[in-house]
């Protein structure tokens, strides 16, 4: 078992999780349950299945919360891009979270890789 908190995928997942909680704080009321919701939710869910993910006894269930993690990124990348087009976020805030979702999304497939060499052997 390893401490996720040592792992910079895990700190980068919790910093863009800090960033879309301040960027959504500006949103419009009527997202509050929608838009807001789904962007904090997507965001949270990368570090949280990373955390859960350490506390498992193999690497296979490991790997499998990476999967879920990189799903949730994807899906916060998609989240980004619609609130852009609906001018919620501005252009660089936009810019600026999306790039370090295209990061930690290299990062957990690189992390993957990794653990599932690991479980093969």
């Amino acid at each position: 078992m390893q401490d996720f908190r040592q792992l910079k995928v895990w700190h980068k997942g919790h910093e863009l999780t800090l960033a879309v909680y301040l960027a959504t704080q500006t949103f419009p009321r009527a997202e509050t349950y929608g838009l807001t919701s789904q962007l904090r939710r997507a965001a949270a869910a990368i570090p949280m299945n990373i955390a859960e993910g350490t506390g498992r006894g193999s690497d296979a269930d490991f790997g499998r919360f990476l999967q879920i993690a990189m799903g949730s990124a994807s899906e916060l990348e998609y989240l980004l891009m619609l609130t852009r087009d609906l001018s919620y976020l501005t252009g660089d805030a936009h810019v600026a979270m999306e790039a370090v979702t295209v990061e930690l999304k290299r990062m957990l497939a690189s992390l993957l890789r990794t653990v599932r060499a690991e479980s093969d052997s």
